[in-house]
């Protein structure tokens, strides 16, 4: 058991080195405690998921990702902590603001952001609370599903419910997704 936990924690170590510029001013000891817990942590699952090994791969191989992401939980609460996201924080004059409209659509791109705006609050309050936090607000998803007490899986399936609700209020109204969009940006 200790000759896995050594592993864990190398591989804790190496990957909390590679993600260094997302821990901004944590440092030393912090860290170290970081490391520590991201090991422990992927012990217990590792050890409560057992059963699931399937020997596809090498057990050191299967054991790894277990820590791999809990470093990158880790590393995801601790860049969001002095700035909690605020997943609701958003106006139509910000979505306005992020957007760059053509000189010779000004007019256009207005109506198409209204519609978008107006679309966004007819989601539903989870995948708007999930697409404002992901798509406008840059949260990351691990950080999200943390605040809101939810798994990657779902927080994915309601960004990808909300992305294709607002495409199709878009398609709808006339404006064109997908390929012809990107092509007249």
């Amino acid at each position: 058991m200790s000759g896995l936990r050594d592993i864990l924690l190398r591989v804790a170590a190496h990957e909390m080195a590679r993600r260094r510029r997302q821990l901004g001013a944590i440092a030393g000891p912090e860290v170290d405690d970081l490391v520590q817990q991201a090991a422990n942590d992927a012990l217990i699952n590792i050890l409560s998921k057992l059963d699931d090994f399937r020997g596809l791969s090498r057990f050191t191989t299967w054991a790894c990702k277990f820590v791999i992401f809990e470093v990158s939980t880790k590393v995801a609460r601790h860049a969001w902590r002095r700035h909690p996201p605020n997943p609701e924080q958003l106006s139509f004059d910000d979505l306005y603001d992020r957007s760059v409209p053509l000189p010779s659509e000004p007019i256009e791109r207005r109506e198409q952001l209204q519609l978008l705006a107006e679309a966004i609050q007819q989601l539903s309050e989870r995948q708007r609370t999930v697409f404002v936090a992901i798509a406008l607000n840059d949260v990351p998803i691990d950080v999200l599903a943390l605040e809101l007490d939810s798994n990657r899986n779902a927080i994915y399936k309601n960004l990808f419910d909300a992305r294709r609700s607002l495409r199709d209020t878009l398609t709808a109204a006339g404006y064109p997704v997908g390929s012809d969009f990107e092509a007249r940006k």
